[in-house]
């Protein structure tokens, strides 16, 4: 049975719903639904497509805008760092709640920062606040800088028509790697969305690890007191490092933050219980001022 199906308690699949591209600066970004907007950053390697069927369940009762960041899907030509990504993220949802995973909550933190006005209500999925030793931060560049070498070899011409295959491949062993990590271990293979991670291009992926990985971020942990707007902060009850780093964000934000662990799940909660993830973003939702 399909998430959307267990969450209604119908062996029939919801009707579907109309997609509507949306325009306004360079992501690509489109919405499902109806209703007050909530804006959908996914993480690495993913597309705005990739939800797990979390993106249909919130649908059912709000217009969700499903982004693809840049350097992923139809918005794999875009180059940007993490702050000029947030500045675009806001530009296409405009004022509305938002919801980043893993990557994407790294976005929406920027967002929700640097663009107050525009973020009514932030949930972060598996979000940190920055690598605050500075010796630890430069080691996670160097080694996102190698990760980005294997997507795409530095010096590496524009791949012939006839060799396009190469920049394929590289894909694939990539990403057979990245999803044989112990973080992802507990994925279903829908929530993995293998096919989909595969519609990116090896040298967009590569430009997000130089431009926006993890080592680029600037520690945020002393701007987290400026957050006045509600905060939901989920993450995977297994995962004890994204645990522990939320319960501090939680307590550095302050009473208008909440940290739920997400039982029977690790880095990737709403894949694998998204039903339940659904259930706590609703309510988070309508129980905002």
């Amino acid at each position: 049975m399909s998430p959307e199906m267990a969450a209604t308690g119908t062996d029939q699949p919801p009707p579907p719903l109309d997609v509507t591209r949306v325009t306004a600066g360079p992501l690509h970004a489109e919405t499902i639904g109806h209703g007050g907007r909530l804006v959908l950053a996914h993480g690495f390697t993913q597309t705005g497509r990739l939800w797990g069927g979390l993106d249909r369940l919130l649908a059912r009762r709000r217009q969700v805008l499903r982004v693809d960041l840049p350097g992923h899907g139809r918005s794999s030509a875009v180059r940007a760092d993490l702050p000029t990504t947030a500045a675009a993220l806001v530009a296409v949802g405009g004022r509305a709640a938002y919801l980043g995973y893993s990557m994407g909550a790294r976005v929406c933190l920027h967002a929700a920062l640097d663009h107050p006005a525009s973020v009514e209500s932030l949930v972060l999925i598996s979000g940190t606040a920055g690598i605050e030793d500075g010796e630890e931060r430069a080691a996670r560049r160097r080694a996102d800088g190698v990760l980005a070498d294997q997507l795409d070899p530095p010096g590496d011409p524009d791949p012939d028509p006839d060799t396009a295959r190469d920049g394929r491949d590289r894909l694939e062993r990539f990403l057979d790697r990245w999803l044989a990590q112990p973080l992802f271990a507990d994925l279903p293979e829908e929530g993995a969305g293998r096919e989909e991670r595969l519609t990116n291009t090896p040298e967009g992926l590569a430009s997000s690890l130089r431009l926006a990985g993890t080592g680029t971020q600037a520690p945020l942990w002393s701007r987290l007191g400026e957050l006045t707007m509600p905060v939901l902060l989920v993450t995977g009850a297994d995962d004890a490092k994204f645990c522990e780093l939320n319960r501090r964000m939680a307590a550095a934000i302050g009473p208008g933050a909440r940290h739920v662990a997400v039982e029977g799940a690790g880095h990737s909660p709403h894949l694998v219980r998204p039903d339940l993830v659904a259930s706590l973003v609703e309510d988070f939702l309508d129980a905002r001022p």
